[in-house]
């Protein structure tokens, strides 16, 4: 018979010590700002109501938003939609078999990061 290859393998997973690679990075963090968005639709459905019921609610409603923590928190609302739509894009690219090979991805990737960057500076600028 002959002997098994013995391996050294780990006996957890320490995500913090695994290198991963720039495009699963950004399919991580379209799932997260994906979950993200879902979590807080409640929130920004809250503040769609609040500015529709009437005059005083509207004020009320501009109030909240001229908060500067309300500006940074839908600055990040805002980024996290841009980011999941532009990986969405990506995605739907990589469905129909285009940029599948490393270095395509590795560009889409950095493409999705760049450009959702870029619009929530542009975008969260005029909103300012």
């Amino acid at each position: 018979m002959t002997e098994a290859i013995v391996r050294k393998r780990p006996k957890h997973l320490a995500l913090w010590q695994i290198k991963f690679p720039f495009p699963s990075i950004v399919s991580i963090v379209h799932r997260v700002t994906g979950a993200g968005l879902f979590l807080l639709l409640p929130f920004l459905l809250c503040l769609l109501n609040k500015s529709l019921l009437s005059q005083g609610s509207f004020e009320e409603f501009g109030e909240i938003v001229a908060h500067p923590l309300a500006k940074l928190v839908l600055l990040g609302l805002l980024w996290a939609f841009l980011h999941h739509f532009c990986a969405g894009i990506r995605y739907l690219f990589l469905d129909i078999d285009k940029g599948l090979d490393l270095p395509s991805a590795r560009k889409s990737a950095g493409a999705v990061v760049v450009v959702s960057v870029a619009l929530t500076i542009v975008i969260g600028g005029l909103l300012w």
